[in-house]
């Protein structure tokens, strides 16, 4: 190491060692590196802790954790029971076709209820020029030979189906869109009522919390002498 003197040639020659500017320069000369390496260290910890909650969250979202299908804290037990007394009834509120779009992804075979909504949508067009372009757009999508989303149709009703795009009416889509109500309702439905989350709804849980809290003062060992443990509350 070189001579501090030359380094820093105002330091008075017989200073004690003890003065606080001699402190703080030969601090300054031995936290140098040591702040140098920091940067580094923290950088991997930022990139390891991104990929982590990356890895996470595609996870979660590849398998549709059951915890995530239904983010729905303002439905009422009540409403989550009259879910049940029909698909009709599910469908018919926004909350409950929500909740069952959510589960649908989770089976992978939400093209189903995509193209149940596109109907309805379909079917509220004012004016023939909107009706055309609508139903090109859920031909392509949901009943052409390998459309990205293809549902589920026997051979007829996507050849009629198929014959009355040219020149589309309001019910054009009308046998389709039966024929994949029934397959929901028949399939995918009782699953649904059957499923964690809805049944969380139903008995007032929320999934996304736990059901434990935790306690907002620290306890120490004299806090549990001579208590025993009440095991009821678990």
């Amino acid at each position: 190491m070189e001579n501090p003197l030359l380094l820093f040639p105002q330091l008075n020659i017989s200073a004690s060692k003890d003065k606080p500017y001699y402190k703080v320069m030969k601090s300054a000369i031995k936290e140098e590196p040591h702040k140098a390496s920091k940067p580094g260290a923290k950088q991997k910890r930022n990139r390891l802790s991104l990929l982590l909650q990356k890895s996470e969250f595609h996870e979660g979202d590849r398998l549709g954790k059951p915890g995530n299908l239904t983010k729905a804290a303002s439905v009422s037990p009540e409403e989550a029971v009259k879910w049940g007394e029909s698909f009709d009834k599910l469908l018919s509120e926004k909350a409950g076709l929500d909740a069952f779009t959510k589960f649908l992804k989770t089976e992978f075979s939400e093209e189903n209820i995509e193209f149940w909504i596109a109907c309805e949508d379909y079917k509220k067009s004012k004016s023939t020029h909107e009706l055309l372009p609508k139903a090109k757009t859920i031909f392509e999508t949901f009943i052409q030979k390998d459309a990205p989303k293809e549902v589920n149709l026997d051979f007829h009703t996507k050849e009629v189906t198929s014959q009355n795009i040219g020149q589309p009416l309001p019910t054009t889509f009308d046998a389709a869109q039966s024929t994949v109500y029934r397959l929901m309702e028949q399939d995918s439905y009782p699953r649904f009522l059957r499923s964690d989350p809805y049944l969380n709804l139903v008995k007032g849980r929320n999934p996304g919390r736990p059901t434990l809290r935790r306690r907002s003062r620290s306890f120490t060992v004299n806090d549990f002498q001579g208590v025993r443990p009440d095991f009821t509350v678990w």
